[in-house]
């Protein structure tokens, strides 16, 4: 999954409304053939990461599990309605990747409303906490954050916007003006 969905930048400029890139069906929940079914490999936070990334690039979201009987977590994260909002933002942008290195990436997306979505995905194997400067050029301008996830406001007291993000998981924001 992540070797897929974080090398679809080069893809990023051809995505729009009647041509969106697809990486692949959605590997969450009890997933397989017939009887054969089994949990995904994935973490928890591997999902949520699996699902945000998807979304933000503007993918197809082809679920590729057993929707017969999914688990409470395997719904909740195919029903948040802010999440699918950022995928099916009447745009049709994919995001962009904004920041890469060795320990983290951010993602960005310019929705229609004139909002963005930004995934700040850990990519080691520990928590750390990531964050942008009220002051990157991602966030002027901008001053409401919201945990889509969650669908919380963020508050951000400081200088900066972000928190503490799980091994392999993401925070994924929306911030308007």
């Amino acid at each position: 999954m992540s070797g897929i969905g974080f090398n679809q930048d080069k893809a990023a400029p051809l995505a729009g409304p009647g041509h969106f890139n697809d990486p692949d069906m959605l590997v969450v929940g009890k997933v397989g053939w017939g009887p054969s079914l089994h949990p995904s490999r994935l973490t928890f936070d591997e999902q949520y990461t699996h699902i945000s990334l998807w979304s933000l690039l503007a993918s197809p979201l082809l679920i590729g599990c057993d929707m017969g009987n999914p688990d409470r977590f395997t719904l909740s994260l195919l029903t948040n309605d802010e999440v699918i909002a950022i995928n099916q933002d009447a745009l049709g942008k994919s995001a962009r990747q904004y920041i890469k290195n060795d320990n983290y990436q951010v993602w960005v997306k310019e929705l229609k409303d004139g909002s963005k979505a930004i995934g700040l995905f850990n990519l080691t194997d520990k928590y750390q906490t990531l964050s942008l400067a009220k002051n990157d050029p991602a966030l002027a301008g901008y001053h409401k954050f919201r945990n889509v996830w969650s669908q919380q406001p963020i508050v951000a007291a400081g200088s900066t916007v972000g928190g503490k993000v799980a091994p392999h998981g993401v925070l994924l924001i929306r911030v308007s003006k």
